[in-house]
């Protein structure tokens, strides 16, 4: 794991949906991050770290 992806999965802990912008900028991820954050913490979190986490194809 490099150094960049180590830092976004401490982003995604802390700031869900600011990982998921900086990895994939604005976009339909980052409404569905901010939308499962506003709801439930805990399913934004996962879907940040599942977003930071995958490989870019």
């Amino acid at each position: 794991m490099d150094t960049n992806k180590l830092l976004l999965v401490i982003i995604a802990i802390l700031l869900p949906p600011l990982a998921v912008f900086l990895k994939k900028g604005l976009g339909k991820d980052l409404l569905i991050n901010v939308l499962l954050c506003f709801f439930f913490f805990i399913p934004g979190l996962i879907h940040a770290l599942w977003v930071v986490l995958q490989e870019d194809l």
